[in-house]
């Protein structure tokens, strides 16, 4: 209850996910144990730490209600925010509409695609994209078994192979242009990167 009355307190860009994982056998026998586990994501690593505590004391406060004891573990490692290269994007965007392919640049159409990749920590080291490509037709929602099924089509197989060449024709304009590698250079000094959240 208490993790549901935040979601008015906290930022749009922010999930929080829990499933039980042991509930008791009986609906009318308090169970001895219970155990959950939780995603807990945000945008950014810097409001990702902010959420965690916040998150954390609204399990506490529920354990405490009913009298109970309560013990967590943060488990895995967080995933920092992407910090994207804007002229490696550029150039990846210009190859994938040269092989035919519709791009959406999410600076300028406003198409977000947001999701949790450990992508993020290495574009605070070195500049990166993490550029996505349609496999499945518009509409379909993924981690799904349609979704799945559109995975093994010709379709995605054509997908693979575009990302590819466009991928490799990115490297080809990286390593052929050395205003291109400056641009890209400026373009990740200028996004400071922060790594001190890895």
């Amino acid at each position: 209850m208490a993790v549901g009355a935040h979601r008015q307190h906290i930022l749009p860009t922010e999930r929080v996910h829990g499933v039980f994982l042991k509930a008791g056998e009986k609906p009318n026998i308090v169970p001895r144990e219970a155990s959950t586990e939780w995603y807990v994501r945000s945008d950014t690593i810097t409001t990702l730490n902010d959420l965690k505590p916040r998150v954390l004391s609204a399990l506490q406060s529920g354990a405490q209600a009913c009298g109970c004891t309560s013990h967590h573990e943060w488990v895995g490692s967080p995933y920092a925010d992407m910090v994207t290269n804007e002229s490696l994007s550029s150039s990846y965007l210009a190859n994938s509409a040269i092989l035919g392919r519709e791009v959406r640049d999410p600076s300028q159409s406003g198409h977000r695609v947001v999701g949790s990749t450990d992508m993020g920590n290495i574009s605070h080291l070195v500049p990166s994209i993490h550029p996505m490509i349609a496999s499945a037709p518009t509409g379909s929602s993924i981690h799904t078994v349609a979704f799945a099924k559109h995975s093994i089509s010709p379709m995605a197989d054509l997908a693979v192979l575009d990302g590819a060449k466009a991928m490799a024709m990115t490297a080809i304009d990286y390593w052929t242009s050395e205003s291109h590698q400056q641009a890209v250079a400026d373009d990740f000094a200028r996004a400071n990167p922060n790594t001190e959240v890895l």
